[in-house]
């Protein structure tokens, strides 16, 4: 973990606002994820934070990678394929599972020389997959309870259980393998219920499959959704693995190959934002800051991912509830309304954790304000 005292060296080095990646900290959550899921294979979702960087770090720790467009499969495939001693065709998919439901028929033509897993959850994809990747292995989304997550996906994702087997027959008529069965139970998710509930309606799938005739598939994706420890309320990863190892080992044999797709959970806690206060005011009786980050940059989960990012101070010193904003124009760049902070002067230094994922990510150049300068760390 990076210290109070390294960020501000770092933000006072390199300016801000800074955005500070800790590959350490990339490389410990790898590993606790394998350690308490011992069975399942860690394919990142590159969406979470792109950056080439990361993905090069949790490639030599032993990950895999979902992507879901091809800018991100270009990613993983340049920044990767040199680490390789196969060549590019032959490993370049036991590492990338291609796992956006609905793809465009170019994205399908080019994918098709790499055979692709590939995921789908309409009977429409089908017809395209065939036609335009017949080389794909394919995996069923199913659409499952995404109760408690913090960003809610079912409505959007995933095919209904009542349909999967019609879904997945229709695909082995059309002359494409089904080789297994993905779902997400919404991101963030905190309910551990959801898994309980996807794995049980994943077994059904799998047992009907088979009472009908289809026996070729072996591999569950088991999607996203695993927590990062944002605050206290979180529990442990260890415990959510324990309902998970529980119900794999209930319900599937040992030869069944488990993957997932963690993407917030790898890099939210390796993540830092440093910024500075650029001017302050008192409106309605209250403290507020400015500063150069905020939710066209950085802090764009705030918009996009549902999600709070504290904002914390270098400066010690009695507190005051006071709200942060933005450095653009715009009044939706509003950071927080509910800050304890002391009391704050211009080029002062503040920083928020927890906000590697989903943030830098989807910064954008809104307003003229670039996003933050990348700084990687312990490589």
């Amino acid at each position: 973990m990076i210290t109070k005292a390294q960020l501000q060296k770092l933000g006072r080095l390199h300016g801000t606002p800074l955005f500070v990646v800790d590959h350490e900290a990339l490389r410990g959550n790898y590993r606790e994820f394998k350690r308490y899921l011992p069975r399942v294979q860690a394919y990142y979702a590159v969406k979470a934070e792109p950056l080439p960087e990361i993905v090069e770090t949790l490639y030599k720790a032993g990950a895999s990678f979902d992507v879901a467009s091809m800018p991100e499969f270009r990613i993983v495939h340049e920044n990767i394929k040199h680490l390789s001693a196969k060549k590019r065709q032959d490993w370049i998919w036991d590492k990338i599972i291609y796992a956006n439901p609905t793809k465009p028929a170019d994205t399908l033509q080019k994918l098709n020389r790499y055979k692709p897993l590939v995921t789908f959850d309409s009977f429409e994809e089908i017809k395209k997959i065939r036609q335009y990747a017949p080389n794909a292995g394919l995996a069923l989304r199913l659409q499952v309870p995404n109760t408690g997550a913090m960003v809610e996906l079912s409505s959007k994702f995933g095919a209904a259980p009542g349909e999967a087997v019609d879904m997945i027959l229709a695909a082995d008529k059309a002359g494409l393998t089904v080789e297994g069965i993905s779902f997400h139970v919404g991101s963030q998710t905190t309910n551990f219920d959801n898994y309980v509930q996807a794995l049980s309606l994943t077994a059904s799938v799998f047992k009907e499959a088979k009472d009908r005739g289809y026996t070729k598939m072996n591999l569950i994706d088991i999607g996203g959704g695993f927590p990062a420890p944002y605050d206290a309320s979180v529990k442990p990863f260890k415990e959510l693995a324990k309902v998970i190892n529980t119900e794999i080992d209930r319900l599937f044999p040992k030869d069944i190959q488990i993957l997932a797709e963690p993407g917030r959970y790898m890099v939210a806690s390796a993540g830092y934002a440093v910024s500075k206060v650029i001017g302050k005011a008192v409106r309605g009786g209250k403290m507020c800051y400015y500063i150069n980050d905020g939710v066209y940059h950085t802090y764009s989960g705030v918009i996009f991912d549902h999600c709070k990012y504290p904002i914390k101070a270098f400066k010690r010193g009695p507190t005051q509830m006071c709200s942060v904003f933005g450095p653009t124009c715009d009044a939706l760049d509003v950071v927080s309304m509910a800050e304890n902070l002391p009391n704050l002067e211009r080029d002062d230094l503040v920083y928020s954790v927890n906000i590697g994922a989903y943030s830098h990510a989807s910064a954008t150049f809104f307003n003229g304000f670039p996003p933050a300068t990348v700084v990687h760390v312990n490589q």
